[in-house]
Formats: C-alpha cells, sequence, structure tokens
C-alpha cells in the first residue's frame, strides 16, 4: 500500500515514519512538508520517496492509498477533509482538529467519502491502558465511580512562541496537546460515558514572559521564537459530570512546583488502579480480610507501530478502530466545554 507522510516534523520522524517504515504491507511514496528542506531530508534519511512541498500533489496521485497528517493542528481539518474527498484514507494526528467546530467537519467529511479516518490518541493501542480497560469492563474494580488524571510537569512548555503556543495554529495549550490524551485514556477505559457537564479554568502565566522562562528541557526547541506568540494555556484544572464516573483534573506545562507528576487513578468499589502514562500499573483491593496490591506484569507493545499497523489493516479489512472519528470526537466536545468554561467563567451543560 503506498502511503504519504503530510509533515515531517517531530512526530512524524519519531513515530509515523518508522512505523511505516517496519510494515511489511506499506511503501512510503511520497514526504510533503511546506520547509522542502524537511521533506528532503526525509527522502535522504530513510532512503526512499520523493520530497514534496504541496500536499494538492499527493492527493492528485491515484496510487496513494493513505496518508498521514503530522502538521501543525491548524492544518488538521483541512488536509485531512481535502484528503477523504480525494478518496485517500487518513490517519490525522491528535488532537482531531484545533475546535469541535472542524472536527465535526471532519467527521462529515468521512462520513460523506466513505474512507478511513483515524485520530492519533496513540494510547489505545498501548498494552497497559488496554490491560486497565479490560479489567474495567470485567467488573475487576466494581463501580468506577470517580476518576483523577494528572499531567503536571515542572518547565517543559514545547516550542515558546512557535506553532505550540498559538492559540490560532494549535487551539489551545496543555489541555490540548497533553490532555487529550489523559482524557481519552479515561474515556476509552471507561466504555465512553457521556459528559453531562464541564466546568474548568485555564491559565496562562509563566510562559507570557517569554525572555525571562527558565527551562531545563523543551520539546520541539527548534520551532521557539522569543518574538512570536504565548496566548494559550500553560496550566489547567477541571472538573466533569458523566453518565458514568466523575472527572477530576490537574494539568501544567509549566508550573512552580519542580516535581512532574503523570498519572490517572481511577477509583472503584472493589479495587482502585493507578496507570501511570506511558508506563505500567499497579492495582490496590482487599483480600482474606487484607489490604493487598500487585503490579500485573505483561509483554508490552510498541504503541506507534500497533497504531500504524492497525491503520494499514483496517483499510483492508473495513475494520472499525477505536480511534475512529466517531468515537473520539466525544472528547474533542469535552474539551471545547472546558475551554468555553475557562471562557465563560460558568459550567457548561452539554
Amino acid at each position: 500500500m503506498k502511503v504519504a507522510v503530510i509533515g515531517c516534523g517531530t512526530i512524524a520522524n519519531s513515530a509515523h515514519i518508522p512505523a511505516y517504515m517496519a510494515n511489511p504491507d506499506a511503501e512510503i511514496k511520497y514526504f510533503c512538508d511546506i520547509l522542502p528542506h524537511k521533506a528532503e531530508a526525509a527522502v535522504e534519511k530513510y532512503g526512499c520517496g520523493t520530497a514534496v512541498v504541496d500536499y494538492h500533489d499527493v492527493l492528485a496521485d491515484p496510487e496513494i492509498e493513505a496518508v498521514s497528517v503530522c502538521t501543525p493542528n491548524k492544518e488538521h481539518s483541512r488536509i485531512s477533509i481535502d484528503a477523504l474527498a480525494a478518496g485517500k484514507n487518513v490517519l490525522c494526528e491528535k488532537p482531531a482538529a484545533r475546535t469541535y467546530a472542524e472536527a465535526l467537519a471532519m467527521q462529515e467529511a468521512q462520513h460523506k467519502s466513505g474512507k478511513v479516518l483515524n485520530i492519533g490518541v496513540v494510547n489505545r493501542f498501548n498494552g497497559a491502558v488496554n490491560k486497565v480497560r479490560e479489567m474495567i469492563q470485567r467488573g475487576d474494580l466494581g463501580e468506577v465511580y470517580h476518576v483523577y488524571v494528572c499531567f503536571r510537569a515542572h518547565r517543559s512548555i514545547p516550542g515558546l512562541g512557535g506553532a505550540f503556543t498559538t492559540k490560532a495554529i494549535a487551539g489551545g495549550g496543555v489541555l490540548i496537546d497533553w490532555g487529550v490524551h489523559y482524557l481519552d485514556i479515561v474515556m476509552y477505559c471507561t466504555g465512553d460515558p457521556k459528559a453531562k457537564t464541564v466546568t474548568c479554568n485555564a491559565y496562562s502565566k509563566l510562559g507570557v514572559d517569554m525572555p525571562n522562562y527558565v527551562y531545563e528541557g523543551m520539546w520541539a526547541e527548534d520551532t521557539k521564537d522569543l518574538n512570536g506568540t504565548y496566548d494559550v494555556d500553560d496550566f489547567v484544572t477541571g472538573f466533569v459530570r458523566t453518565d458514568g464516573p466523575s472527572i477530576s483534573f490537574n494539568g501544567a506545562w509549566a508550573q512552580n512546583i519542580g516535581i512532574g507528576e503523570s498519572y490517572i487513578d481511577f477509583i472503584g468499589t472493589k479495587a482502585g488502579i493507578r496507570l501511570n502514562y506511558g508506563g505500567d500499573f499497579t492495582v490496590w483491593s482487599t483480600c482474606c480480610g487484607s489490604l493487598c496490591s500487585f503490579k500485573p506484569k505483561f509483554q508490552q507493545i510498541q504503541p506507534f507501530q500497533n497504531e500504524i499497523d492497525s491503520f494499514i489493516r483496517c483499510i483492508k479489512t473495513g475494520e472499525k478502530l477505536p480511534s475512529h472519528i466517531d468515537t473520539v470526537i466525544v472528547t474533542a466536545k469535552m474539551m471545547q466545554a472546558m475551554y468555553d468554561s475557562s471562557e465563560s467563567g460558568k459550567e457548561i451543560a452539554l
């Protein structure tokens, strides 16, 4: 299957491209980026494909069956919709789009085209996450009545002043960049409960004075521009009522607390689980009138490879993956309500 990667930045090179290269059923025909040197560097590094600047050149090729959209968030909706209209199957990196309205337009385009539109919620292809989901569905935790989400870092604002911190491009900050993964895990593991009300405060504090922002390391530092824009959230907190468990969360790209925390607590009547993001998990319960805990051991899988392999497979088989836009759009709706709540200072009913 001939595929193309549109956007040849960090996530493409660290995840999508290596996974396609390792899949025996896929062949990368195009590397596309508006910065020619990035596409050309990919051709040279991976020893295959053709470098192009305009993604329309990719979509005009009848041999291309699938594309990965790895661009800044601003372009997700437009490129995905154009690709679907051209009869291509799409794997679009998370978040689906900057806003719920853009995500809805993508869903409509998918329904019209009948082609695949999956979103890069890679944790749905993570072994530990699926073990937790299996335990919850089996009833091992009893009634899961609350979930607490924590994604806090000391000083980790990505690409300060660039696309990551420009609302018009990214749609938001830590909530839409990191929070989307954590909230998606919660929804996936708990059976996609319907959100009823959302309240949230999003703060833009520590990155505003960009010249004086002090940090130890920075993701996508090559996109940093201290003369650029910083108008997104670097700290977020909130509460969601659903027809299943309630959800509370705290997230920070940057905070004046020098401890990073990255986990999800699933709290049930029979047992509780702390899932360490990207890692293992611990279960706490009771046994024979005593308190007990255990940490399951199992064979881990590479989530991005699993995601790409599943994408290629579902195009051939017609299987609808858990990352399909019809499922993932519930998180887009919830995050939109969070930003709307913060802006209005009110609880939002869904």
